[in-house]
């Protein structure tokens, strides 16, 4: 089996809210949204994400309680592997320069020491 599909600009909305309730029911998300649709909208949301293999739910009286089935590091961890692969033809050095490029002004001298140290367990563990 495929890891979970791709999501949508609203269907990450609707991860975020859900991790950060750690589960949820349509009203608590349909709560927080911004600018939100219609109560059966987020609830089909809600199912197209089950379908996609991100949300599980679990009856809780007349309510569906949705939760994430991957951890959110999982689950990020996932969609940077796509994103390298997509993006940076599986370059791991391509990526950190992307984003050194775009951090320079961002680092401190402790950030780039803590990134070489970094780099440096991740060579002695062989990754």
């Amino acid at each position: 089996m495929k890891g979970p599909k791709a999501l949508s600009r609203r269907e990450r909305q609707i991860m975020d809210i859900i991790y950060q309730l750690k589960d949820a029911t349509v009203a608590q998300v349909l709560a927080r949204l911004p600018n939100p649709p219609s109560y059966s909208a987020v609830r089909a949301l809600l199912r197209v994400l089950e379908n996609k293999g991100h949300l599980a739910h679990k009856q809780d009286g007349p309510r569906y309680v949705f939760s994430p089935t991957l951890s959110r590091e999982r689950a990020r961890q996932n969609a940077l592997k796509h994103l390298v692969k997509t993006f940076f033809d599986d370059s791991t050095e391509e990526v950190m320069a992307a984003l050194l490029d775009i951090s320079e002004d961002n680092l401190s001298e402790e950030d780039y020491q803590r990134l070489l140290e970094m780099i440096g367990n991740a060579k002695k563990e062989g990754r």
